[in-house]
């Protein structure tokens, strides 16, 4: 089985995240960039499959600028086989990226496909579902644990009540959550043997995809400061606070 997983490049989850004095988006001029820490967990999802024996090939797909070769070469260098990059310098929307993807699917012809459950720069939750809608395919979101049977996948998820375990057939989208594992840290030598692996680059017409915007960001602002807390002296008194300040009661 060959499994295909998808990768993002977006601001190192430990930048502080700055808005353009402008209000026009996120500065990201001299700003650390790396995969999204969803799809780290995809990847090392895909690579355990394949030591297990459940999986031939890992296959890791992106759709971004040229820079997100870098990505994909850090997902080689944990242990992928091989990498593809949608090449393009305009910001594509989730379901512009999820068309591409399923030209990328009806490609390569995967048994699995693994993304993340979100990106952590828009935070949309989008992907993965709309590509199992276009393809017509089974899905399974917020993974939490994922077994492969034959023909089909246990998948248990994390829900707002607790944990809920699905069976679905493959080929199946499935979309990680947190603990679903730790990722490993590519070695040195691995990171060498990464650069002479196979990537190959592709754009959207290629797919025959339009990635016009459809959606126009009018401002961008920080949140505001947090304000300053009163103390109360009394049960009562911070009650009728919340009920004629606040208004929560």
């Amino acid at each position: 089985m060959k499994v295909l997983v998808t990768v993002k490049r977006v601001v190192d989850y430990n930048v502080k995240i700055r808005v353009k004095a402008d209000g026009t988006g996120v500065e990201l001029a001299n700003v650390k960039m790396s995969m999204n820490p969803f799809d780290e967990i995809s990847v090392e999802e895909a690579l355990r499959l394949k030591e297990a024996g459940k999986a031939e090939e890992v296959v890791v797909v992106s759709v971004g600028p040229a820079k997100a070769e870098e990505t994909l070469r850090t997902a080689l260098a944990m242990g992928a086989d091989r990498a593809i990059l949608v090449e393009t310098e305009e910001a594509v929307e989730p379901l512009a990226v999820a068309k591409i993807l399923k030209g990328v699917v009806e490609a390569e012809q995967p048994g699995l496909v693994i993304t993340g459950k979100q990106a952590i720069d828009d935070d949309s939750n989008q992907v993965g579902q709309m590509l199992s809608a276009l393809l017509g395919w089974a899905q399974a979101t917020f993974a939490s644990k994922l077994e492969i049977k034959d023909g089909s996948a246990d998948v248990t998820r994390e829900v707002d009540g607790g944990l809920q375990t699905i069976n679905v057939k493959l080929p199946a989208i499935v979309t990680t959550d947190l603990r679903l594992n730790e990722p490993r840290y590519a070695s040195l030598p691995n990171i060498m043997k990464a650069k002479k692996k196979p990537l190959d680059k592709k754009s959207p017409a290629d797919f025959g995809v339009d990635i016009a915007a459809r959606l126009k960001v009018l401002k961008t602002e920080e949140p505001g400061g947090r304000k300053a807390g009163i103390k109360v002296k009394s049960v009562a008194e911070l009650v009728e606070k919340l009920k004629t300040e606040a208004g929560v009661l």
